[in-house]
């Protein structure tokens, strides 16, 4: 299906194989509304399969990635809902989530000034964080009066920063500065504001050049295991990786070491 949301901008760029996903309400710091939800829910769906793609970068328009759930627009409208329309709604949260996670695309975040609520799970989610210096992020949901595990924020973060630190950072709800993101391991990497997207493009071309197939199952491996124990998880190893032995990029590595040039990957 053709990718063309109204509540987000979206392009994709043929001559390297990146797709980008910019949040586009500067307005109001980039906050989530029930169609933004929706629409980038079916976007990472649909960049599953759209040909061409090879790697995907989520950003914000203006001085912010995303500053949460829009409070009229959502925290507003959600009072006084029942509880099954309120379920209806964390349930669809959750599928963004989902759906960045097993789209099979490196997805790199591109991350300036408030990254927070929804927006910074939507960071986690992603395979590769980028930020600008002005990047602070928030798990503020106790601040809401909210489990600080919404979102799949329990699940995401541990892995990421560990469980002591993630447990401090979900309970407090305070806002991490860029620099100490990137220390703890939040952050991959941490640049000045006016070079943060072209990190992200250069971090996205870099990957998009790689093999799509060892990309796809390492991120899948990634999701998989995190429930396994090691003897489990070396089996699956085992099995993906005599897998990807049979396919054609495995031999174009050795054939371009043994030429001396760069791979071309499928």
């Amino acid at each position: 299906m053709a990718i063309a949301p109204k509540s987000f901008a979206y392009e994709f760029d043929a001559a390297t194989g990146v797709a980008t996903v910019r949040l586009n309400r500067p307005e109001r710091l980039n906050a989530l509304t029930f169609d933004v939800y929706r629409e980038l829910t079916d976007a990472f769906r649909a960049l599953a399969t759209e040909p061409g793609i090879r790697c995907v970068i989520v950003t914000g328009t203006g001085r912010g990635f995303c500053s949460g759930g829009d409070v009229e627009d959502i925290i507003g409208r959600l009072l006084g809902r029942d509880s099954k329309a309120l379920y209806e709604f964390t349930r669809m949260t959750c599928d963004l989530i989902l759906a960045i996670r097993e789209c099979p695309r490196p997805v790199v975040a591109a991350l300036n000034g408030t990254v927070a609520g929804a927006g910074a799970v939507i960071a986690a989610a992603c395979d590769i964080r980028i930020a600008a210096e002005s990047a602070k992020i928030a798990f503020l949901f106790v601040k809401v009066g909210l489990s600080g595990a919404d979102m799949g924020a329990a699940w995401l973060l541990p892995r990421l920063v560990g469980f002591g630190r993630a447990t401090e950072i979900l309970m407090n709800g305070d806002f991490v500065p860029a620099r100490e993101a990137e220390r703890i391991g939040l952050y991959n990497l941490v640049v000045p504001d006016d070079q943060v997207m072209d990190e992200a493009k250069r971090m996205a071309t870099k990957l998009a050049k790689g093999p799509s197939e060892s990309l796809t199952k390492t991120k899948e491996l990634l999701n998989r295991e995190a429930g396994l124990d090691l003897r489990a998880a070396l089996e699956v190893e085992a099995v993906e990786q005599a897998k990807l032995m049979e396919r054609p990029d495995f031999k174009e590595a050795y054939d371009a070491f043994k030429g001396k040039r760069e791979a071309r990957f499928l």
